[in-house]
């Protein structure tokens, strides 16, 4: 298994896990009780917490990616046949 093809999975797997966690602990404008800002969406979030969420994306990619390297190179999974 070449190096690209891990640096490949791991991107994928990045995006997947980050699009599935960007809902996670978001609550809008109008949820919080809060005055809504002028010209944007009342839905709109007021914190997404973008920094936490890619950073514990980045760990769970690692993690997934580790799992399918083993995965791979001890032949309990055969995606040549």
């Amino acid at each position: 298994m070449s190096f690209v093809t891990l640096i490949l999975v791991y991107v994928i797997v990045w995006w997947l896990v980050f699009f599935a966690a960007l809902p996670f602990g978001v609550s809008g404008q109008h949820e919080n009780g809060k005055e809504i800002t002028e010209g944007t969406d009342p839905g709109a979030p007021t914190n997404p917490n973008l920094k936490k969420k890619a950073l514990i994306t980045s760990l769970i990619a690692a993690v997934l990616t580790t799992l399918y390297y083993f995965a791979a190179t001890s032949g309990l999974i055969d995606f040549r046949n």
